[in-house]
């Protein structure tokens, strides 16, 4: 493809020169585009939802067909035409290498369970134990909504106030995004008082992939633990969890994972709390031991590593998509993702640049930051003047974006089914709704 410092040109003929030299061409025509006139849209939304794969009905139908042929025995009897599948008893099983590839994990250390805000809340059950002074949650300002909520009545169910306890970390006067030495400052300044730092692994808004070495680091030296929201870093950047010490993460599976509206979420919980039968939890009766679930017994047991946080029996309808998804990720591999995404992210950005040149007070300004270890596939651009009525008109010349108050339009080129043109075609675009020329 091409090398890690592209020279880039503003030109169609590059971004198709691009896309011939490209190993990861193939893999476009795996996805299900939607369709824009007589050809395909530029879809670059995969950070609301990712596209369907072109396997994914089979996937399903084959689980449709255990039902229907099995009923009740689907549990406990593999398909005869997909014996490498597990049965429903033990479907979950077969996400753990994928998913502690994706995440940087040992495979006992995730599972594939419930919906984020779910697992959220199941989480810090086990990871927000206020006690005495050290009662403080930590996150980033103008976190998702969902994450918002779940701090603010987390800490309300354990009858504190959230104006009191919540710590929300703001940029800098004039900046959009949050600096790590800052960051790590307030956790030092929270100090004994912190009992949780809780962030997005990539910001929604604005795109910024945070440290989360570092604020991990940061909370372990506070006598604190550090959670992270993964719902825009799953599939996205390359992560180390195990290695990083991260004391446990929660993602979606429907953004960048590509597996479906309100798919199947997933879990990570270090080894050290997992293999810990002592770790509070909530139960339910799939998180229980396995060889003693039919037993029926009063006591929970539960489950060694991350598969004991698990409360009921698998969405298999779900996870059939999800498992659909994650096949082209291992197939693939993230190190090959990230070298695209870099490439992609970056041409994106040069031709967001090259309108700005054009008169750099009225065009678009790219509040995501411009380092590629800081980032992932998203940028989040503001247009001065008009911004909404400039998503407007990228949208009618067929690129899918999404808009995110008040003033926000975020463009994600994925890498599994993104090519320069689509990029191109974005930049073409914009640069007419600007009133220049590229």
């Amino acid at each position: 493809m091409t090398s890690k410092k592209m020279a880039f040109e503003p030109t169609l003929e590059f971004a198709r020169e691009q896309d011939r030299l490209d190993p990861l061409a193939h893999i476009r025509d795996r996805f299900h585009i939607p369709p824009h006139g007589e050809g395909k849209a530029c879809y670059f939304c995969g950070n609301s939802l990712g596209l369907q794969t072109t396997s994914t009905a089979d996937y399903v139908r084959r689980e449709l067909d255990i039902w229907a042929e099995k009923g009740v025995e689907g549990h406990f009897e593999r398909s005869a035409d997909a014996p490498e599948r597990e049965p429903w008893f033990s479907y979950h099983k077969m996400f753990s290498e994928s998913l502690a590839r994706l995440c940087g994990a040992q495979p006992d250390e995730v599972v594939s369970m419930n919906q984020l805000t779910v697992n959220l809340h199941l989480l810090m059950v086990s990871f927000f134990r206020p006690d005495g002074k050290r009662r403080k949650i930590l996150t980033e300002g103008g976190a998702f909504p969902s994450d918002q909520y779940a701090l603010e009545t987390q800490l309300r169910h354990h009858g504190l106030d959230p104006a009191e306890t919540l710590i929300e970390l703001w940029p800098r006067d004039g900046e959009h995004t949050l600096c790590t030495e800052d960051i790590i400052a307030q956790i030092d300044a929270a100090g004994e008082e912190l009992a949780l730092v809780m962030m997005a692994g990539v910001q929604y808004y604005t795109g910024q992939f945070f440290d989360l070495q570092a604020i991990t680091a940061a909370a372990h030296r506070n006598g604190a633990l550090a959670g992270f929201d993964l719902a825009h870093a799953m599939g996205n950047v390359e992560l180390r969890l195990h290695d990083w010490d991260v004391d446990f993460a929660t993602w979606c599976s429907y953004k960048y994972l590509n597996s479906g509206p309100g798919g199947v979420s997933g879990i990570f919980v270090h080894e050290k709390h997992g293999n810990d039968p002592s770790t509070p939890r909530f139960a339910g009766w799939w998180g229980n031991r396995e060889s003693e679930r039919f037993e029926m017994k009063k006591g929970f047991r539960p489950a060694p590593g991350a598969q004991g946080w698990q409360m009921s029996n698998a969405p298999v309808l779900s996870m059939a998509a999800h498992r659909a998804a994650l096949d082209i990720f291992d197939e693939v591999g993230m190190a090959a993702i990230s070298r695209k995404r870099t490439q992609l992210t970056a041409w994106m950005e040069y031709l967001i640049d090259c309108i700005r040149a054009a008169e750099p007070a009225h065009m678009p300004e790219i509040i995501t930051p411009r380092a590629p270890a800081e980032r992932g596939a998203q940028l989040s651009i503001i247009v001065p003047t008009g911004g909404r009525a400039v998503f407007d008109k990228l949208t009618a010349g067929g690129c899918v974006l999404d808009w995110r108050e008040p003033d926000v339009i975020r463009g994600a080129p994925a890498p599994l089914y993104n090519s320069f043109e689509d990029v191109w075609h974005f930049g073409r675009i914009l640069a007419d709704a600007c009133g220049v020329s590229l």
